[in-house]
């Protein structure tokens, strides 16, 4: 599903062959090249992080318009916009790439309950493939096979970034 202006939806995760994407919000692994695929896949797009990691980042990641989703209603931070929910930051979002050139999407960068939370509104994930199982406090969402369907695979060194589009059927599941 689209946002409301066209805009595409994407999540965009790092996780290990166990769903692992973080350990005591921190990354529990070091890929300085997957660090370099996510700025160049998410550079000049809105991007919403839930608080925690954005917390870990440290500050809003430049060449980004930055949402951070958090329940706390005092909580705020310089340089971001706030939501209370993905359905919230959404509205924000198309706010901000409203007259934006239509290439300009709605990435999701995580935590895990962000990426729970985003997958219905998901039209497609760039997932980066981490071939390790680390012990972990937060998963990337399982999702259905039957609703998504790999498009393209690249290996790089020390993961390998898989495409996903949302299929779109009419009628039943």
């Amino acid at each position: 599903m689209t946002t409301p202006a066209g805009r595409r939806v994407t999540m965009v995760a790092a996780l290990a062959e166990n769903r692992v994407i973080g350990a005591g919000g921190k990354i529990p692994w070091h890929l300085p090249a997957d660090f370099t695929h996510f700025k160049n896949t998410t550079m000049g797009h809105v991007l919403i992080l839930g608080r925690t990691t954005h917390e870990g980042i440290g500050r809003p990641l430049p060449g980004r318009q930055t949402i951070v989703l958090t329940r706390d209603p005092d909580w705020s931070a310089e340089g971001v916009r706030v939501a209370a929910d993905v359905p919230s930051a959404l509205v924000l979002a198309d706010e901000l790439l409203e007259g934006a050139p239509v290439d300009k999407h709605v990435m999701i960068g995580g935590g895990g309950h962000v990426y729970k939370d985003a997958m219905p509104y998901a039209d497609e994930q760039i997932l980066s493939e981490v071939p390790m199982s680390p012990e972990g406090d937060a998963h990337y969402p399982e999702f259905s096979a039957k609703r998504w369907t790999e498009v393209r695979r690249e290996p790089r060194e020390g993961f390998t970034v898989v495409w996903w589009e949302r299929v779109f059927a009419c009628g039943g599941d």
